[in-house]
């Protein structure tokens, strides 16, 4: 097989870590963890959608359409369980509990019409904080 038939086939394969239940879970949870319109929470309700002083963002859009939250499965515990799941399939590695959250390795077995909602979801959630432009993994996450 020469060079070019090599690169041609390349192309055409699809990594099998993508089809692993753990991953696909993830892909599947992360579809989920955003409801349609804007949050109608009580606290959003009140203050008219005005998130200002919110420690953590309700309301966000995605491909030009509010959506929101879906706060009873989309807790910092809940979404690092399956992370954790997906990572350990995805890489054989344990997920570091501290320090900096790759996105990238994330975005590697995310669906990549998914990659918008990941930092979304992982800051509002509360698994990471923004630290000078880098995800970290907060402890009371873990």
């Amino acid at each position: 097989m020469n060079t070019d038939e090599k690169m041609t086939g390349d192309l055409f394969e699809v990594d099998k870590r993508l089809s692993l239940k753990p991953v696909v879970d993830f892909n599947s949870y992360l579809r989920s963890a955003f409801g349609d319109g804007p949050c109608t929470c009580m606290r959003c309700t009140a203050s008219k959608g005005d998130e200002t002083d919110y420690a953590f963002q309700h309301t966000f859009t995605f491909d030009g359409r509010p959506t929101h939250r879906r706060f009873a499965t989309t807790a910092g515990s809940d979404v690092l369980q399956v992370l954790k799941k997906a990572w350990l399939s995805y890489t054989k590695v344990e997920l570091p509990l501290s320090g900096v959250l790759t996105l990238d390795t994330v975005k590697d077995f995310v669906d990549p019409q998914l990659h918008k909602r990941l930092a979304p979801l992982f800051l509002a959630s509360g698994l990471v904080k923004d630290v000078e432009g880098e995800l970290q993994v907060q402890p009371q996450a873990a």
